[in-house]
């Protein structure tokens, strides 16, 4: 029986692939997509908006794309764009989910807002969206030094706002799924599982260093004049985190995703990289992640006593 999320997003797996500007391109989408989950293209660059159409190429099936907003918010011609490539689930973030979440309904496409806070959720289910993505702190990426991690978040959220959720932030398997549930959830988002998988087109470089973090391995980095991120703590971002006085952010984070040059720039990675030991195809990570998810709650069952 389908929960909320599947029914809205038509998967068999409510798991998503996290929408990484320069990640999340079209054969990492497709093959999400073709494994039951649901793909997602990013919009923010050229090559992304190419290929919501080249995407076809490689599924049939349901693929999402994200909106950036704060990107976007003076350009509505977006809406046009996934309208023509086919695009029915969109997923907004970064701004205000006012400013495109009608545009979007009236060209008939289903509307996830990504929160990190309850006031952003009260916000976006007052603007109209269909579900939310609720992101705990411990994600990777953009994230406020204010944020709440996933276990205070998602539950407050899931209390307060009667929208379906998706829990992001710390989840890359079956166990974490499960408590996801218990929180409140009925489906989950993964950006740094999905980077470290075999079909991700990031360097081996990167996805190796992934597996190699610890507990401590990412950090907040807040300077001034960029957004706070959280990132691997390696190369260029270790030195920055240090206060190295020759550190500074290049901006070259492509000649480190594709080129494996860790001292180019910051690599966005969530905490949950010290829980990933390997890399998998997508296809095993999606349904692991899913239908282990009742023998894990049956463990969790047995330590209580009970059957």
């Amino acid at each position: 029986m389908a929960n909320r999320i599947q029914s809205l997003l038509g998967v068999a797996y409510p798991v998503i692939q996290a929408p990484m500007t320069y990640i999340a391109r079209a054969e990492l989408a497709a093959a999400v997509s073709e494994a039951g989950g649901l793909g997602m293209i990013e919009t923010l660059t050229p090559e992304g908006r190419a290929d919501l159409r080249r995407v076809r190429e490689l599924t049939d099936k349901s693929v999402a794309a994200n909106l950036m907003i704060q990107g976007w918010k003076k350009d509505p011609s977006i809406v046009d764009i996934l309208a023509e490539a086919g695009i029915r689930h969109v997923f907004t973030s970064a701004g205000d989910p006012a400013l495109f979440t009608k545009l979007l309904h009236d060209a008939g496409m289903t509307v996830v807002h990504v929160v990190g806070s309850l006031k952003g959720a009260h916000k976006a289910a007052d603007a109209g969206v269909d579900a939310l993505v609720v992101e705990g702190v411990e994600g990777g990426g953009f994230k406020s030094l204010l944020g709440a991690s996933t276990m205070v978040l998602l539950p407050l959220v899931a209390e307060n706002v009667d929208l379906p959720i998706i829990a992001a932030g710390g989840m890359c398997d079956a166990r974490s799924a499960a408590a996801s549930l218990v929180l409140g959830a009925e489906g989950v988002q993964m950006g740094t599982r999905m980077l470290a998988s075999q079909e991700s087109a990031v360097h081996t470089n990167f996805k190796e260093a992934i597996v190699a973090a610890n507990d401590a391995g990412t950090v907040l980095l807040d300077i001034p004049g960029n957004p706070t991120m959280r990132v691997l703590r390696t190369g260029l971002a270790a030195r920055v985190a240090a206060h190295d006085p020759g550190a500074q952010l290049l901006g070259k984070v492509t000649e480190l995703y594709f080129d494996g040059d860790m001292e180019a720039s910051v690599a966005n990675t969530g905490q949950v990289s010290s829980r990933i030991a390997e890399l998998l195809p997508v296809s095993e990570i999606i349904r692991r992640t899913w239908d282990e998810i009742e023998a894990v709650l049956s463990e969790a069952r047995s330590r209580t006593g009970r059957s």
